[in-house]
Formats: C-alpha cells, structure tokens, sequence
C-alpha cells in the first residue's frame, strides 16, 4: 500500500507533495492502517480485528487490507 495515492497522505494528512513522508510509508507497511484518506484527507473511521484492519472515508467508501478475509 503507498501513502501518497492521492492528494493527502493516508497515515499523517499531510499533502502528499509537501513534505517527507518516508516514517508514514514504513508505518503502513508494517502493521498500521491508514488514518486519512488518500483523496480528500478526511479522518477515517477504522476498525481493526485479528484478521485485518477496514478503514471507511465518509465520502469515499471502504478499505481493506489485502490480508482480510
């Protein structure tokens, strides 16, 4: 999963084009899910069980982990 799909990055918030976002990149690699949503940066709703994470933007639908299910 790459933090910087789209315009904001998915672990921090940040704009994606600003600053360094390589600790967002290895956090999300590793085991956190995301926390904003790549396309308008909103704070997501993410629910996290032993079998995967599922992240929900209010204006862009659902995301899962490849692992889930």
């Amino acid at each position: 999963m790459t933090t910087t799909v789209g315009t904001f990055c998915s672990f921090c918030g940040g704009e994606a084009a600003s600053g360094d976002h390589e600790h967002c990149r290895a956090r999300l690699s590793l085991i956190d899910p995301p926390r904003y949503c790549p396309e308008c940066g909103r704070r997501m709703v993410v629910q996290v069980d032993p079998m995967g994470w599922t992240a929900r933007c209010s204006r862009h639908g659902e995301t899962t982990n490849a692992a889930q299910r």
